[in-house]
C-alpha cells in the first residue's frame, strides 16, 4: 500500500493509494469451529421439520441473545418481514408508516398481504423523520415500521413513545443491526416484533436465513402458522387454541430456515460481540482521519446509540469541493485501489422504484384503490444522492485497509481541483 498523501490522483496517472488486488473485505469470517458445526449438522439431518436440533439449539441462543421469549427463525430476512407483517394482522385496507428510504424488502412484504406502504420522510442523518409521521397518520394506520438503517439506531424511545401517541404497532426490521442498541437495550426489543436478517454480509451471518423475535405469545402462534406449519404447530399451538385447527396447513407457506444454515448462525453467534468491537475499533479510527476532511461527513452518533456498523455511511458534500460530482469522485476512489467504496443501488428511496409507482403490473392482486402513499420525501432523496458506504473490518490486522481506504477517500477529497 502506498502511503503516499501528496501524489496525483491515480485517475490522472498518479500512484494508487491502494495496490494490493483481490477483494478488500469478505464476510462472514470462516474458521474451523464453522466448517465442524456445518459439517456435523450435514451428517446429522439436512430437514428439520419441527423445533428440534440445530434450529431449536439457534432460536434458543437468540432468545437469550436478546432477551426476549419467542424467536422464529425463516429461510431470509424477506420472509421474516413478510411473516412478522402477517403474524401483526396486517391485511388489505391497512396502511403502515414505512421510511422512504430502505431496502425494498422492508416494504415488498406489505403489497403481498394487501397493506398499503407509506413513505415517511427521513431527516438529515436517515433516521425516520417523526413530524412527517404524524402528518401521515390516519384511521387506517395500523403499524410504524422502524429501519436501522447501516446498523445505525433509531431513536427507539421516540418510537415507542410515538406508537404509543397514535395507538400503532411499533414493529422493527434490524436486518443491518445486530447487536446494536439504543440507551443500552438491544435493537429488536423496541417493538411488538422485530425481523432480522441472516443474509451473507449481515453482521451476524448464516449465509441465507432470518428471524423474528418477540414477546408476545398471540403473535408468535401466528409466525408459525404463516410459514412452519404442521409437526411445529401442532407441537407448539395449544390444542384448545382456536388457531389450532389450521395447525396441519397453516397458511400453506414454507419459509423455514435450512439446517446447515442454523448451524453456521449458530456457531457464529458467540464471535458476535467480538465482530462488534472490532468493527466499533475500525469505523473511530476511519472516521478520526476523514473527520476534518472536505466534502465528506462522518456518521454523527448520538451518545446513546451503539452502531453495529454493518457499514459506514459518508455523505458527500459536493458543493465543498467545487460541485465535483459525486460519480466523478466515485470514480477516482476506486482508482485509487479502494473499489469497496460505493455509492447504494437497491438501498434507496423506494418511490424510486418501478414496484411501488406500479404494483399491479408486478403483482396482479393489489388492491386497485390503495396504491402506495409515496410522496415527495426530498430527505431521502438528498441523503440517498450524497451517501456512500465502505466496509468496516473488525480484525486488528486488517487496520492496514482500514487506513488505506481513508487515506483514498482523503486523498481524493484533497486533490479535487485535478478532477474539475
Amino acid at each position: 500500500m502506498n502511503n503516499s498523501s501528496t501524489a496525483s490522483l491515480a485517475l490522472l496517472g498518479g500512484q494508487p493509494e491502494i495496490t494490493t488486488r483481490g477483494g478488500h473485505f469478505a464476510w462472514p469470517p470462516i474458521d474451523s469451529r464453522d466448517i465442524e458445526a456445518v459439517t456435523r449438522q450435514l451428517m446429522d439431518a439436512v430437514s428439520i421439520p419441527g423445533r428440534a436440533g440445530i434450529v431449536a439449539e439457534l432460536e434458543d441462543a437468540l432468545a437469550t441473545w436478546l432477551g426476549v421469549r419467542y424467536v422464529v427463525t425463516t429461510c431470509t430476512g424477506t420472509a421474516a418481514l413478510h411473516s412478522m407483517y402477517a403474524a401483526a394482522g396486517i391485511g388489505p385496507g391497512d396502511e403502515v408508516l414505512v421510511p422512504a428510504l430502505t431496502f425494498h424488502a422492508t416494504a415488498t412484504p406489505l403489497l403481498h398481504l394487501g397493506a398499503r406502504p407509506v413513505l415517511v420522510d427521513v431527516d438529515d442523518d436517515g433516521q425516520l423523520n417523526l413530524d412527517a409521521a404524524t402528518g401521515l397518520v390516519s384511521p387506517r394506520t395500523k403499524a410504524l415500521v422502524a429501519v436501522h438503517l447501516w446498523g445505525l439506531p433509531e431513536n427507539a424511545d421516540a418510537l415507542a413513545a410515538f406508537a404509543g401517541e397514535h395507538d400503532v404497532i411499533l414493529l422493527e426490521d434490524g436486518s443491518h443491526a445486530h447487536g446494536a442498541s439504543w440507551g443500552g437495550r438491544l435493537v429488536g426489543t423496541y417493538g411488538r416484533a422485530a425481523a432480522f436478517s441472516l443474509n451473507g454480509p449481515k453482521p451476524l451471518s448464516a449465509g441465507e436465513g432470518g428471524f423474528v423475535a418477540t414477546d408476545d405469545t398471540e403473535l408468535y402462534y401466528r409466525l408459525l402458522l404463516h410459514g412452519q406449519y404442521n409437526k411445529r404447530c401442532r407441537t407448539e399451538i395449544p390444542s384448545g387454541h382456536p388457531l389450532a385447527k389450521f395447525a396441519t396447513t397453516g397458511q400453506g407457506l414454507k419459509l423455514r430456515i435450512h439446517p446447515l444454515a442454523a448451524a453456521l448462525a449458530r456457531a457464529q453467534l458467540p464471535r458476535l460481540e467480538g465482530y462488534l468491537t472490532g468493527r466499533a475499533t475500525c469505523a473511530e479510527r476511519i472516521c478520526a482521519v476523514l473527520e476534518n476532511v472536505p466534502g465528506l461527513r462522518t456518521p454523527r452518533l448520538d451518545p446513546a446509540a451503539r452502531a453495529s456498523w454493518y457499514t459506514l455511511p459518508l455523505r458527500y458534500e459536493s458543493a465543498a469541493l467545487g460541485g465535483l460530482p459525486l460519480a466523478r469522485f466515485l470514480a477516482a476512489v476506486h482508482a485509487e485501489g479502494a473499489m469497496a467504496v460505493d455509492h447504494p443501488g437497491s438501498t434507496r428511496p423506494l418511490g424510486d422504484h418501478p414496484l411501488f409507482r406500479a404494483p399491479r403490473e408486478m403483482i396482479p392482486h393489489y388492491p386497485g384503490a390503495q396504491d402506495p402513499v409515496l410522496g415527495e420525501c426530498r430527505g431521502a432523496a438528498r441523503v440517498h444522492a450524497s451517501t456512500l458506504k465502505l466496509p468496516v473490518w473488525h480484525r486488528p490486522e486488517d487496520s492496514a485497509f482500514a487506513d488505506a481506504y481513508a487515506a483514498a477517500l482523503a486523498k481524493v477529497a484533497r486533490h479535487h481541483k485535478e478532477l474539475l
